[in-house]
């Protein structure tokens, strides 16, 4: 697992490469936070950030959190002291562990677990989230199109859905593609509400 680091002083960067290290994970890369910080990750690759500020202003903070949105990665935020804001937010931003005070080499490995494991149970929950979504669209999409056959047609719905069925079968697409299709045939003669 490569795991990036990011720490504003240089002696605890050591300390947190020496507990990783310890705990058998040696592939870490040092991210320089005096540089653009998301470029860096970019070229590293990381498969989790673990980042250690010391006592950061609500801007860092803030600096840190959007950073976290634009990952799609486990991050370990350390921070010397905080506030039920700052911890909310942070939860906000999607950082998978925010600990308080906590920062020793035996805690890093059990704590980047502990990242790693939520990051990993958010993103089945956002993928059920979207299939759930995306589901719903199709069934709309779906209903409506039924809507217009049978008014169109004159025929009843389990007619109209068979019509739906048999042409995505002989079209190979899926049966809310030709649901949108018929949708957006309907909006272009004006009969659509």
């Amino acid at each position: 697992m490569r795991i990036a680091i990011i720490d504003t002083s240089t002696s605890r960067a050591a300390i947190i490469s020496d507990g990783l290290r310890e705990a058998g994970l040696a592939d870490l890369v040092l991210i320089d936070p005096s540089r653009p910080i998301l470029a860096q990750l970019g070229e590293a690759r990381p498969e989790v950030v673990l980042v250690n500020l010391e006592n950061p202003s609500r801007d860092v903070l803030e600096d840190y959190f959007a950073m976290s949105r634009a990952l799609a990665r486990p991050i370990a935020m350390f921070v010397d002291q905080s506030d039920a804001e700052a911890t909310a937010a942070a939860v906000d931003a999607g950082v998978s562990a925010y600990i308080v005070d906590g920062l020793t080499k035996s805690r890093i490995k059990p704590v980047l677990e502990l990242a790693v494991r939520r990051f990993q149970a958010f993103a089945r929950l956002q993928d059920e989230l979207h299939e759930a979504r995306t589901a719903l669209a199709d069934r709309t999409a779906v209903d409506k199109a039924k809507a217009i056959l049978i008014r169109r047609r004159g025929l009843d719905e389990p007619a109209a859905y068979a019509l739906l069925r048999n042409h995505a079968m002989s079209t190979n697409r899926r049966i809310a593609e030709v649901a949108e299709a018929i949708i957006t045939s309907e909006a272009l003669m004006g009969d659509v509400p």
